[in-house]
């Protein structure tokens, strides 16, 4: 996995809030609230993994601009021009009058 720089920052901002989560996680594991500890151990490894994996700034950003373009602009440069030239019927019925 590469990470650029954008994800080196987010990867340690998301390290500096979940160590210390952890750390009590496991400071209460070794004080036998194990339920406690536990869960805290969970919550740290979420606060790393899920803005890494599930939250990608990239495609969040993706998903933001494709829902706010058009939808001629979606489909992108298949050839399908029939909406800006009129019905592909009319193109074909005027090049065989001639």
């Amino acid at each position: 996995m590469k990470l650029g720089i954008f994800d080196m920052l987010t990867l340690g901002a998301s390290l500096i809030f979940a160590i210390p989560v952890g750390n009590f996680g496991v400071s209460q594991l070794l004080a036998g609230e194990t339920a406690m500890g536990v869960g805290m151990i969970v919550v740290a490894i979420a606060m790393v993994v899920v803005p890494q994996y599930v939250l990608d700034p990239r495609t969040i950003a993706k998903r933001l601009f494709a829902g706010l373009l058009p939808e001629r602009l979606k489909r992108g440069n298949n050839g399908d021009r029939s909406d800006a030239d009129g019905p592909a019927e009319e193109s074909t019925v005027r090049s065989d009058r001639s």
